[in-house]
């Protein structure tokens, strides 16, 4: 992914109407795109989505704030700039609007049209081979009124993509159709934006699709809200059975970026605002459910492990009534779960656990207190290891951290101790949410 944005905005406010008629519908927003990224664009209705959209695609002035599109600045911008950028963006909207009197292929050619000089035969022939990118190469030759609902939006996703656009613009494409048929046309639009490596912005109110974003941004009145107030709004609908956060893969990649002060933000804002994902869960009750913790726990202890510099950071639940510790979350460099279980008069963690001290140890081996057998069973080889405990409000041990091989063979520092102290606090926050959803409801 480029790291040089493609669609920026910059403390961008925006109002409509004047005097006492006028309403300010963004306040401040600041978001970025890159090549090759599906960010959704999600909120309630009014809360300003289409007109970032309008003022990122050229067709609003910008009255506030900067707006770069594809290295210009649309604030200020000439009639003919705005044209130039409007050309290299494709749009689609939740209606096709499709001309009726056209066949599918001269809606799609009519676009090439609007871009630029092109001969007929050139324009025909690419929409041809653009609307069999889209499975309708059979359909070509079609009217609208004898296409489906979803061949219609198929059709005007071929006239966004014909033009080879950098940018596609989306708005609500969903919102008209079925379950599967809305299925199909984000995953078209997903493997079609990967080939070619154009971003996309996707306003949506569909939470069916969120697993497709490498990135969702939630604006609430006119402004843009945390990723963790934005995940609990869309966890709502898992009692329904149709959210889907999305991939670990996804959420690792997000923070993936962020520097320490970022991370231990998003950390405590995730923290304070997953009590709200908890209430959303308290009648979801499953497997689903607990995932969506595991999502969060997998990626957070993998950037903490990064910015420690260590191969492995692990999350031990203390179960005290089973005298047992239970790993959540073990990253090892790949995208598989550990599943550790160890006794709590056993090996280093359970000391930590019983004692709530910090064990800081250049070689594990050394320690008569390390249990091999993890490593036996793991095939891994620990070497220094830092393990510390993580406590309630109460100050009950609930967990144990422990982050192992700091990179370059070096020993864990004391300014390793203190970070990883910091970083487990909100972990163990999320963990307390984690357990209360775990707990049975108690009947009446």
């Amino acid at each position: 992914m480029s790291t040089k944005p493609v669609f920026q905005l910059r403390d961008v406010h925006h109002s409509f109407g004047t005097g006492a008629l006028e309403k300010t519908v963004l306040h401040g927003v600041s978001a970025e795109l890159f090549a090759g990224e599906i960010v959704l664009l999600t909120g309630p209705s009014g809360s300003g989505k289409t007109t970032i959209l309008t003022l990122g695609g050229g067709l609003r002035r910008v009255q506030t704030g900067s707006v770069q599109v594809l290295g210009e600045e649309l604030r200020g911008a000439s009639q003919s700039t705005l044209l130039g950028v409007r050309q290299r963006i494709g749009f689609i909207f939740q209606a096709p609007n499709l001309l009726d009197a056209l066949t599918a292929c001269q809606n799609v050619a009519l676009a090439l049209a609007w871009a630029g000089p092109i001969s007929a035969q050139e324009a025909e022939a690419r929409a041809l081979e653009q609307l069999e990118l889209v499975g309708l190469g059979s359909h070509a030759h079609k009217l609208p009124g004898q296409l489906s609902g979803g061949q219609r939006q198929r059709v005007a996703i071929a006239r966004a993509l014909v033009v080879r656009p950098k940018i596609i613009l989306a708005d609500e494409p969903t919102s008209a159709l079925d379950r599967q048929t809305g299925r199909d046309v984000v995953e078209l639009l997903q493997r079609l934006a990967r080939g070619s490596g154009c971003a996309i912005l996707l306003v949506t109110h569909d939470h069916r699709i969120l697993d497709i974003a490498d990135r969702t941004l939630a604006l609430e009145d006119g402004q843009l809200v945390s990723l963790a107030r934005d995940a609990a709004q869309a966890a709502s609908h898992l009692a329904s059975g149709v959210a889907q956060i999305g991939k670990r893969t996804d959420l690792k990649r997000l923070i993936a970026d962020l520097n320490e002060a970022e991370f231990f933000r998003f950390l405590k804002d995730s923290a304070d605002e997953l009590a709200h994902l908890r209430e959303a869960l308290e009648s979801a009750r499953s497997q689903v459910a607990a995932s969506q913790f595991d999502q969060l726990l997998v990626a957070t202890t993998y950037k903490a492990g990064q910015l420690l510099q260590a191969d492995r950071v692990t999350l031990f639940v203390v179960d005290h009534r089973a005298g047992l510790l239970r790993s959540r979350v073990a990253q090892a460099g790949t995208e598989n779960l550990l599943h550790i279980e160890i006794r709590l008069d056993q090996g280093i963690a359970g000391f930590v656990a019983r004692t709530g001290e910090t064990i800081n140890l250049s070689d594990a081996y050394d320690d008569p207190m390390f249990n091999r057998d993890v490593d036996l069973r793991t095939g891994y080889r620990t070497r220094s290891l830092l393990c510390v405990a993580v406590k309630n409000a109460s100050g009950l041990v609930v967990a144990v951290g422990q982050v192992l091989n700091k990179q370059g063979s070096n020993p864990f520092t004391e300014d390793d101790e203190r970070r990883f102290s910091e970083f487990l606090e909100p972990i163990g926050r999320l963990l307390e949410n984690l357990l209360a959803v775990e707990k049975p409801v108690s009947s009446t």
